[in-house]
């Protein structure tokens, strides 16, 4: 078809036949169209013509997964170290001895001087979680103070389980006493297991007095009360468990000490 000079063009036919990048609408006379869309910007190319791939973004440090932790079940007895001490060896330790003995403070010293993890729970901390309604034992042994003293054992030897089977050492410290099963021995090899490695801590009565003097709140009790316990206590001795007089002994040396007597314990591990 010819078309004369100056005549206007025909408009152009059929979709995307408009200028590359618009989108060509019908317009009505007297009304004004809608504004023009603008053309997308290229997509940036590489060298090779494709467009450029990103590494993935790295995952977040503060993210964790579900951590499997192995059960806790009975501790076997340990295998023997292979240097001098305890070594690397995995242990479950009760650290006996009366109030004033210094079991805390040796066990903290003793475990965190290890090159192994290691936990140290203490069997009065743990009785003292209970707040209102704490049944004291030096106002009388009864029913209340038994129950706690048993919950508390047994929430000691839940701990020391859980410890064993993640691979961290557990030393306890109670007053354990030979003649009197309800806080004997007995409860403690049934909550933790045969693997456990009992030392006694037992200086001479007048150690003892001064260190309990230098106490406070619930933790220090009477000179007669220490007295008793003190005299209870030597039952130990003949009974077969290793025994330590830190009579004169530093925290630093009574620690080493007992690093010493658990190797020997876990080579020839004491009958109870």
């Amino acid at each position: 078809m010819q078309h004369a000079v100056g005549a206007p063009l025909p408009p152009p036919q059929g979709p995307g036949s408009g200028p590359v990048g618009w989108t060509h609408q019908a317009q009505h006379p007297g009304q004004p169209g809608p504004p023009p869309t603008p053309p997308a910007p290229p997509t940036p190319r590489g060298w090779s013509g494709s467009a450029p791939q990103h590494a993935p973004a790295p995952p977040s440090r503060d993210t964790t997964g579900h951590v499997q932790l192995p059960p806790g079940g009975p501790v076997p007895l340990p295998a023997p170290p292979a240097g001098p001490g305890t070594g690397s060896a995995t242990l479950a330790v009760l650290l006996i001895g009366p109030a004033g003995a210094g079991k805390t403070t040796v066990a903290k010293l003793w475990a965190s001087r290890r090159r192994v993890p290691t936990a140290h729970v203490s069997l009065d901390d743990v009785r003292e979680w209970v707040c209102s309604g704490f049944a004291d034992p030096q106002a009388g042994w009864n029913d209340h103070s038994e129950a706690q003293y048993r919950l508390a054992r047994r929430t000691c030897g839940f701990a020391a389980r859980n410890f064993l089977a993640n691979g961290i050492s557990c030393i306890l410290d109670d007053a354990v006493f030979p003649d009197r099963p309800v806080v004997g021995l007995g409860g403690w090899k049934r909550h933790v297991g045969p693997g456990l490695l009992p030392v006694v801590l037992l200086p001479g009565l007048e150690i003892v007095l001064e260190r309990n003097a230098a106490r406070s709140g619930n933790r220090r009790l009477s000179d007669e009360e220490v007295a008793r316990i003190h005299g209870r206590m030597a039952g130990w001795y003949g009974s077969g468990l290793p025994i330590i007089d830190n009579s004169t002994y530093d925290v630093e040396t009574t620690a080493r000490v007992l690093d010493d007597i658990l190797a020997r314990s876990i080579a020839s591990p004491p009958a109870w």
